[in-house]
C-alpha cells in the first residue's frame, strides 16, 4: 500500500514531489504480483486496463514534462495505443520508461527557479485560448491525474483477484 510520509522534505518542491509520488507509486502497487496477461485484461465495462493505465500515466507526465520544458512537438500515434500495449512493450518496459521520465521530472523541478514559472498551454478546446500555468499547477495536475487513475486502478484490481489497495 503507498505510504506517505509524515516527513516530507521541508520546502514546497519536496512536498508536491512527495505528493506525486505518493500517486504514482498507488498505480504501480495495483499490478503488483500480476502476470502480463492479467495486467492487460479489461474485467470491468471500462476499456481500461492496469498495464495501460500505467502506460497512459507515464505518457502523461512526460507530455506535461515537455511542455513545461518548452518542446512543441505533439505525441506521436494513435490516441487509444497511449492506453494498451503494443508490439514490444511489456509491463517492465513501461515500468522502467517511467522510472526515466520520474528520473527526469524530479532534476527538472529541482532546478527550475521558481514554481512561479510558467508555460503556455496548447490549443485544445478543453483549455482556455493562450493560457498558462505554472511548474506548481503542473505537479498538482499530476497529483490530480494519478489519483484519478489510481481510483481505477484500484477497482480493476479488486474486479482481477480480490487484492485491495487498502485491505
Amino acid at each position: 500500500m503507498a505510504q506517505i510520509s509524515m516527513e516530507v522534505p521541508g520546502d514546497e518542491r519536496g512536498t508536491l514531489l512527495t505528493f506525486v509520488e505518493a500517486q504514482r507509486a498507488a498505480l504501480r502497487e495495483a499490478a503488483q504480483g500480476l502476470t502480463e496477461e492479467q495486467a492487460a485484461s479489461k474485467p470491468s465495462a471500462s476499456e481500461l486496463s492496469l498495464s495501460g493505465l500505467l502506460k497512459h500515466a507515464a505518457n502523461c507526465e512526460l507530455g506535461w514534462l515537455r511542455m513545461a520544458q518548452g518542446a512543441t512537438e505533439p505525441p506521436a500515434g494513435d490516441w487509444a495505443d497511449g492506453f494498451r500495449l503494443v508490439e514490444g512493450e511489456s509491463m517492465p518496459s513501461v515500468l522502467a520508461h517511467w522510472d526515466g521520465i520520474r528520473q527526469e521530472t524530479e532534476a527538472f523541478i529541482a532546478a527550475v527557479p521558481s514554481l512561479d514559472d510558467s508555460f503556455p498551454l496548447p490549443p485544445a478546446p478543453w483549455f482556455p485560448q493562450d493560457a498558462k500555468v505554472s511548474m506548481r499547477w503542473m505537479l498538482l495536475h499530476l497529483v490530480e491525474e494519478f489519483a484519478r487513475h489510481a481510483g481505477h486502478a484500484d477497482i480493476i484490481r479488486e474486479t482481477i483477484d480480490g487484492t485491495r489497495a487498502m485491505g
